[in-house]
């Protein structure tokens, strides 16, 4: 798997009074593709993904880069693998608009994830599956 690509559409709603996307919103953008991305990484449904590899978002920074404006068509998240620890990994991520000939990044982000138990939410360590998955797409940026 090179970077994982995941589309996202501008919602009227995300605009903030300056006429562009409010900054938070780039957190949703960043959640919808890294969930998207991990459930493809380790062949689950979006939706089962935490029941069966259960984690926890424990870091996030964003570098914004320039306003996103509400446009069509859409903008991409790209998502990758950064490293792997024993019990966590990092994911880079950066939203892009490739409309016009060249990519133009709007934010660059890390986000450093860690492994639970399903019922106490403790850190534990990755699973074969999570690991070998995730080492196999480390630097695919």
């Amino acid at each position: 798997m090179s970077t994982f690509s995941y589309p996202v559409l501008v919602r009227w709603s995300d605009i903030d009074s300056y006429d562009h996307v409010n900054n938070v919103r780039y957190f949703d953008y960043l959640q919808e593709a890294r969930i998207a991305f991990l459930a493809e990484l380790l062949a689950t449904p979006a939706g089962g993904f935490f029941a069966e590899y259960p984690c926890v978002l424990v870091s996030q920074t964003v570098d914004y880069l320039r306003p996103i404006l509400l446009r069509h068509p859409p903008y991409a998240v790209d998502v990758w693998v950064d490293a792997v620890g024993g019990s966590s990994y990092t994911l880079g991520s950066r939203i892009v608009d490739r409309s016009g000939e060249a990519d133009v990044v709007y934010a660059r982000a890390t986000s450093v994830l860690v492994a639970v138990t399903a019922d106490t939410h403790t850190k534990r360590p990755l699973s074969e599956a999570e690991r070998a998955a995730l080492v196999r797409h480390v630097g695919a940026s």
